[in-house]
């Protein structure tokens, strides 16, 4: 975070959930006309780019030489990326879908969701599906990670900030349950209470993308490897629904934990003392 440049938070959210809800909404009409091998992709990948784009347009018209540097820094400065936390980058994921399986058991889940899938749970039209994955990561966390998350710290503490980006995160995804094909229409249509889970799994999932964003000085490659992780860890074994709903649980019993041990840091308001001293 800067602090002598002024946040827009609201200005920044606003527009992109503007640009991202009229992409993904023609996305949409499109998916149900289309013949021509998934031709609403080139509404769909837009949309994703969106909070890159955004925040991309906001960082180099700020006239704000600092700004700039930080993000560039942030996005190729691989050093930033803290050895100590390698294991949260490795096995937060994985731990959470075993577990998840593991306790299903006793409720009726099968074994067989231990096995790899066979394909993934949706397509993207001409988009190869583990494309569309890497792209999500990346272009997503580009934007969160490069502005909007900055955006939100300098009015909140990261406890804060990281709630209402998860809120805001979840929210951002809502147009896609109308995209024929797409993961969030086949579970919606699936079982209602399926999509409402993937809404609220969102959310202590942000809080942790956040946490380990933070926790490796800002990088923005962190968010995206760990971003990545998080896509490829949901789609590697044979899960079922039920099964993603008790790993919401999982998700949010590590948030929690998170809290407990980083409380300090989470609740701190140093650097909002440092954006009123010099300002903003």
């Amino acid at each position: 975070m800067i602090s002598d440049y002024k946040y827009k938070p609201l200005f920044y959210f606003s527009v992109t959930f503007l640009a991202t809800f009229t992409l993904w909404s023609a996305g949409a009409y499109v998916s149900f006309r289309d013949d021509k091998g998934g031709l609403y992709m080139l509404f769909m990948l837009p949309g994703l780019m969106a909070p890159f784009l955004i925040s991309l347009v906001m960082i180099f018209s700020s006239k704000n030489s600092d700004l700039k540097k930080d993000f560039v820094n942030r996005l190729i400065n691989i050093k930033l990326i803290q050895p100590k936390m390698l294991p949260a980058f490795i096995l937060i994921m994985p731990f959470s879908v075993l577990a998840a399986i593991i306790l299903s058991l006793p409720f009726g889940g099968s074994i067989s969701q231990f096995q790899f899938a066979e394909g993934f749970s949706f397509s993207s039209g001409f988009v190869p599906v583990l494309l569309v994955l890497l792209l999500a990561a990346v272009f997503e966390e580009l934007g969160w990670r490069g502005y909007a998350f900055d955006s939100l710290l300098s009015r909140y503490n990261y406890f804060t900030a990281s709630i209402i980006f998860g809120l805001l995160w979840s929210l951002w995804h809502y147009p896609l349950i109308f995209v024929n094909n797409s993961y969030q229409y086949e579970i919606f249509h699936e079982n209602i209470w399926f999509g409402i889970n993937f809404f609220v799994s969102i959310i202590p999932m942000g809080f942790i993308i956040s946490w380990i964003c933070i926790k490796n000085r800002k990088s923005v490659i962190a968010a995206i490897i760990f971003h990545f992780i998080v896509n490829i860890s949901q789609e590697m074994l044979q899960m079922t629904q039920i099964t993603k709903s008790i790993e919401t649980v999982v998700l949010i019993a590590v948030a929690a934990a998170i809290i407990v041990i980083d409380k300090d840091m989470l609740f701190s308001k140093e650097h909002l003392a440092v954006v009123e001293t010099n300002g903003v």
